[in-house]
């Protein structure tokens, strides 16, 4: 029997994402202090994704989001990989969530991540948007991975995270590229006080996605939890809004290091549903406790 699709789900409940897969993986004693972050065990220790993937599941989550938010072809071609390497470890990361899945919560689905230009520079850009490339050349940066993970939908993946993305240039090239291919997706900002990370109205980037059919949801992660809640608002007003917060915690990228105390409340999912959120988690340092204490909040 196959799954029921995740748009139409959507469409009708709130369906439950996983958390941090890097936090998990780092209480789990892996050392992530490289600029590969979680990506760096897809080619060294991809059981390691593949159990926390479970964890997850186990928790509660319905969808597990793949490890392929920070691969990129200059990443790892930095690294000593070639193409043909690369395309295999974004194809990895789709079947460790995908195994499991039909493991442990067989009715759920796999979102293949796709991260922001930021990530592969690895200095915190997608949590300020100031980029060196315009869309043209954020669509260049953009086509090969949104290629290689695109042809897994269907095939391991239900569905593309674009996410955390700082800056509209960005939003607009991947738009760009989504638009027209028939792969469903969804699109999720960094951002803070109702704009995004560069500063420009949040609400123009959801409405630059109102016109793309590929698009199941809009809103918000690795936000803090006390911003998401206007986000969503902004994002539900016209369809489906998809938010995960992370703990609220500061990131230091030089230190590569979490500071302060985490604010992240599963309650808050309550209003969060109100306002429209249909695909609800958390990002960084939320963990599978989270996760399961989030999705009793939605329990009938």
């Amino acid at each position: 029997m196959s799954r029921a699709s995740l748009r139409d789900t959507v469409r009708t409940r709130p369906v439950v994402l996983d958390g941090g897969l890097a936090t998990l993986l780092e209480r789990h004693g892996h050392d992530l202090s490289s600029h590969l972050w979680s990506a760096r065990l897809l080619r060294d220790d991809p059981a390691a994704i593949e159990r926390a993937h479970r964890e997850f599941f186990a928790a509660g989550a319905e969808v597990a989001t793949t490890a392929s938010y920070q691969v990129s072809f200059e990443g790892f071609g930095a690294e000593g990989a070639d193409r043909d390497e690369v395309e295999q470890l974004l194809r990895r990361s789709v079947e460790l969530a995908s195994a499991a899945r039909d493991a442990v919560a067989p009715d759920g689905w796999v979102a293949a991540s796709v991260g922001p230009y930021g990530a592969v520079l690895a200095d915190g850009s997608e949590y300020r948007g100031d980029y060196d490339l315009d869309v043209d050349g954020l669509r260049a940066f953009h086509r090969p991975r949104l290629d290689v993970l695109a042809s897994t939908v269907g095939d391991g993946a239900d569905v593309l995270a674009v996410e955390t993305v700082p800056c509209l240039a960005e939003v607009e090239a991947v738009l760009a590229e989504l638009d027209g291919s028939g792969v469903p997706a969804w699109l999720s900002l960094s951002a803070a006080g109702g704009r995004t990370r560069a500063g420009e109205p949040l609400a123009e980037a959801f409405a630059m996605a109102a016109d793309v059919a590929e698009v199941i949801a809009v809103g918000v992660n690795c936000t803090t939890p006390a911003d998401a809640g206007a986000a969503v608002a902004l994002a539900g007003a016209s369809g489906p809004a998809v938010v995960y917060p992370n703990s609220g915690q500061g990131w230091d990228a030089v230190a590569r290091s979490w500071t302060g105390r985490s604010a992240f409340e599963p309650a808050d999912v309550s209003g969060w549903v109100a306002d429209g959120a249909r695909l609800v988690g958390g990002c960084c340092r939320v963990g599978p406790e989270d996760i399961t204490a989030l999705r009793a909040t939605l329990a009938p």
